[in-house]
């Protein structure tokens, strides 16, 4: 049982996420930016390059409540965790992107 309370499931072990098996079709990508036209340019022009074919129609926008930032949320075919740690190292070098997730 954990400090609150909880039963554990392994107790004594920490649990593993689990392990995703590639290809794997619809992956979320969630982006947190700026709501300038230019970043999001950006980050569709990066997610274009790591996720070719990636249904456009699908994307969805989100402003935050105070409309400083902006969420898009992609769904693309995930080939491998180089292409993910590529996309997302890309992206979040960028200075107008807050997180990827």
């Amino acid at each position: 049982m954990n400090e609150d309370g909880i039963q554990n499931s392994t107790p004594g072990l920490a649990q593993e996420p689990p392990k995703i098996e590639f290809p794997c079709a619809d992956y979320m990508i969630k982006v947190l930016r700026d709501t300038d036209s230019q970043v999001l340019d950006f980050v569709m022009e990066v997610m274009r390059r790591h996720a070719p074919g990636l249904d456009e129609q699908r994307i969805r926008h989100k402003p935050s409540r105070n409309g400083k930032f902006s969420s898009a949320t992609f769904f693309i075919l995930a080939t491998g965790e180089a292409q993910l740690k590529a996309l997302s190292d890309e992206l979040v070098a960028h200075p107008g992107v807050y997180m990827v997730i």
